[in-house]
């Protein structure tokens, strides 16, 4: 299995690293006022991707701050001794509730 896995990560990295190579071309990318940015294709799709990342990770911040906050209270009532109150004993049912007894 682990011999697998290092084959399919060889095999990413080559099909990536082919990638790169088959696309050095120069791209213009046009930003607003007219300015605009050359550089090899590669590089624009990698910084691209790495932008997407940074994008993701920054809107999924404030639910996982959320998620240890809710956690950590959580963990801090765990830790709070818990005295349960023993439930109430039943009232005995008078001999007139009690079902029949057949056969004595």
């Amino acid at each position: 299995m682990k011999y697998l896995l290092w084959l399919l990560k060889a095999a990413i990295f080559f099909t990536l690293f082919a990638f790169a190579l088959n696309n050095q071309q120069d791209a213009t990318v046009h930003f607003f006022f007219g300015t605009q940015w050359r550089a090899p294709l590669v590089l624009v799709v990698l910084t691209a991707f790495a932008a997407g990342v940074v994008v993701g990770v920054l809107g999924m911040v404030p639910r996982w701050w959320k998620h240890r906050r809710a956690a950590r209270r959580a963990h801090g009532a765990a830790k709070a001794p818990i005295t349960p109150t023993p439930p109430a004993p039943a009232p005995a049912p008078s001999p007139a509730e009690l079902p029949p007894i057949h056969g004595i």
